[in-house]
């Protein structure tokens, strides 16, 4: 169908909360996407730190092959084999905690602060607070957009639940201030994505552990965008001395299947029994045979390491481009390949990410004027050359 014709249906019939790009691609392979005209783009975005592994991988479609030509879905009430191995595999990587699987990232936020409003009224009926950072995202309901520490997502939504407040990323003073014996949990991303690419320090977070463990605060970390090697380790968390009560998780888990899970450690999970909480597509056969191949993929190959490595290459870029432009550049930000450039307020990020479309490489906002990458974790230096040359191409032309 042509674009045109897809617009004009997407007018009638689809719910407008999305504004779209005006672009309709067509098939995907490795870390490029092909569009209905046949332009070809690199894609340094992902889907939204999505497609980790890149498109039409091999490994992962034959694993989504093999399943759904057994079984699809049951529900939650009976056993399934390929959920539980993969509760097996995420608890070992994490917290060596137990797994609630859901279908997102969103949910599996809420399941996050649902177990913490438990947590905290098995010590007291009134530790119900939960506490966020400021430029936090951690999604569209309305529990996770109270959660998220950014007015415009709320805007319109009130009256929003109660028992939410925001501290100052990486500012201690603001945190000792608004932590107390009635905080139930303190939710983190350790490095904020839709906030601009902004990662705690070590003190801010050092802090948190030892208020946490003054006040008995569960630590939640908000792995969604973070997690499964995106920042050259595993999870975003591991780059601290630190091992959360709570991890989210989902985006890269399906690498495009829909997903997301929940791992708390046992003694926390404890206080979900039966009936407290479910998801009817949670952990499906399809979802969950698609996590476990995307987790065996990235444990043969290293992807960690792999990552570390070509972020350091990648960040060496950035700055060079940054030499290179220095009244437009302003900052280089993010680990492994989770980055961004904080571009000067003279320069709306709007306009080089529609510039870069033209050009057949395709990068995101975040935050307050940050470009964002966020590149399938296969790509290779040939990659990055490549995006840096396009980037360099359309800073030239707007200096």
């Amino acid at each position: 169908m042509k674009l045109d014709d897809l617009k004009k249906l997407e007018k009638k019939y689809v719910v407008p909360t999305y504004s779209r790009i005006p672009v309709s691609f067509v098939k995907g392979n490795g870390v490029y996407l092909y569009d209905s005209k046949g332009n070809k783009y690199l894609d340094f975005f992902s889907g939204i730190a999505v497609n980790s592994l890149g498109y039409n991988n091999p490994f992962i479609q034959q694993a989504l092959a093999k399943q759904s030509s057994k079984i699809w879905h049951t529900s939650n009430l009976y056993y399934i084999e390929p959920q539980i191995l993969l509760a097996e595999k995420l608890s070992k990587l994490s917290n060596k905690g137990k797994v609630f699987f859901a279908n997102s990232g969103a949910e599996a936020n809420e399941a996050a602060i649902k177990l913490a409003r438990l947590y905290g009224k098995t010590i007291d009926k009134k530790k119900t607070k939960i506490l966020s950072l400021e430029n936090s995202f951690h999604g569209r309901t309305l529990a996770t957009i109270t959660a998220t520490g950014q007015k415009k997502y709320q805007k319109g939504f009130e009256p929003l639940p109660s028992g939410f407040q925001y501290v100052k990323i990486n500012n201690v003073q603001d945190l000792k201030k608004k932590m107390s014996h009635e905080t139930a949990a303190i939710f983190l991303e350790f490095l904020q994505g839709e906030g601009g690419i902004n990662l705690l320090d070590t003190e801010f977070v050092n802090t948190i552990i030892d208020l946490a463990k003054k006040y008995k605060i569960l630590i939640i970390a908000d792995e969604v965008q973070s997690g499964l090697c995106r920042t050259g380790k595993w999870f975003a968390f591991k780059h601290f001395k630190i091992i959360p009560d709570i991890i989210t998780s989902a985006k890269a888990l399906g690498n495009g299947f829909p997903i997301g899970a929940m791992i708390a450690k046992k003694e926390i999970s404890q206080l979900f029994s039966f009936g407290t909480h479910a998801s009817t597509f949670g952990g499906n056969f399809l979802a969950t045979a698609v996590a476990n191949a995307v987790i065996d993929y990235m444990k043969t190959h290293k992807m960690d390491n792999y990552v570390a490595t070509m972020g350091r290459y990648f960040i060496k870029k950035l700055n060079n481009l940054k030499k290179q432009f220095p009244n437009t550049i302003l900052k280089v930000k993010g680990k492994g390949l989770m980055l961004g450039l904080q571009i000067s307020p003279k320069i709306p990020v709007g306009k080089i990410i529609e510039k870069a479309r033209e050009k057949g490489l395709l990068i995101g906002p975040a935050g307050n004027n940050v470009l964002r990458f966020l590149p399938p974790l296969i790509i290779e230096e040939s990659h990055i050359d490549k995006a840096i040359n396009l980037l360099s191409a359309i800073l030239t032309e707007n200096n």
